[in-house]
């Protein structure tokens, strides 16, 4: 079997890709890189995988790799995935994703490929929720609230409209917050943890700098979350949609909580308003009853064991 996992480099796919290579052998992991890609999350594996370079930018590069490597699957992870830089460049991240997106079907379409499909959407799509709406169900309407989520809709349904026109196998993921070791530093439970780091290291002043912290959010370790992206095409059914998630919140407040017990600094914490949102999801929880009927899937990582590895992460790094 071939796999494709487009956004290799990256958090979640350098994760999905570890755990492909220890837990299926025999499978072949491919990945599209651009030349400024960073390498360092997959250094570990770069002798086990085969990467190609490509742009989800540019269709010529997409069809001269897919037809090279004909996946059986392919994991749709490549992204501009951080909220805050939507709104900075909302354009931009409408080309990556949607329009990206775009891209890799139709170079699949016009190779003749008939692979499965993963769309690693988000919880972001659900955006304004009522009181009433929570937990987020799959029929939950989609009220996106940022840029990022709009353009995230866009790959869900587009997702969906493949399917039904032309037959691509696509399954929709819409995975709720995941964090751990490799997480971006820009990213919430990773910014903290890094200025711990830095400042347990005496690099900076004994001050954590957050935004909101009262938003709730629904979070599982990445190494779960992959696990459930490789389960999604071996149980789910194409064109369906699924939440994955753990089905409890925590507050961004508890969250900081939890990674400071893990430390002996003491530390003030600081609202910094260039990290505030123009407008905030209040909570996000999810309800992934479907996802777990269906593939029997079940997160086994404790969350404080999850913010654990990720301080050692930066405790390394700095």
């Amino acid at each position: 079997m071939r796999v494709l996992i487009t956004g290799i480099t990256g958090f979640a796919g350098s994760h999905l890709a570890d755990y492909i290579l220890e837990k299926h052998s025999g499978v072949e992991v491919y990945g599209i890189v651009r030349w400024r890609s960073r390498m360092d999350n997959i250094l570990h594996i770069q002798d086990k995988i085969k990467l190609f370079e490509a742009d989800l930018k540019d269709m010529v590069s997409l069809k001269k790799c897919l037809g090279e490597i004909e996946p059986d699957r392919i994991f749709h992870l490549a992204a501009q995935s951080f909220v805050p830089t939507s709104w900075l460049c909302p354009a931009e991240t409408f080309a990556i994703n949607s329009i990206g997106q775009i891209n890799l079907f139709e170079a699949i379409l016009s190779l003749d490929l008939d692979p499965l499909i993963q769309i690693a959407g988000s919880s972001e799509e659900y955006g304004h929720v009522n009181p009433d709406e929570v937990p987020m169900k799959e029929t939950n309407a989609l009220r996106p609230l940022s840029p990022y989520a709009v353009s995230k809709v866009g790959q869900d349904l587009l997702g969906y409209q493949y399917y039904k026109s032309y037959g691509l196998k696509v399954v929709r993921t819409r995975g709720f917050n995941h964090t751990g070791p490799r997480r971006g530093e820009v990213f919430i439970c990773s910014n903290f943890a890094r200025q711990i780091a830095v400042i347990e290291k005496g690099k900076a002043e004994p001050v954590i700098k957050v935004g909101n912290l009262e938003a709730k959010r629904d979070f599982t370790d990445v190494r779960d979350t992959v696990r459930a992206y490789w389960l999604s095409l071996e149980k789910c059914k194409p064109g369906e949609a699924y939440n994955i998630g753990r089905g409890e919140t925590i507050s961004m407040k508890e969250v900081l909580d939890k990674l400071l017990s893990f430390s002996k600094v003491d530390v003030d914490v600081k609202v910094d308003p260039k990290r505030l949102r123009p407008s905030d999801v209040p909570i996000l929880l999810s309800d992934s009853s479907k996802f777990r009927a269906e593939t029997g899937w079940e997160p086994i990582i404790p969350f404080d064991q999850t913010l654990e590895d990720l301080l050692n992460y930066w405790r390394e790094r700095i």
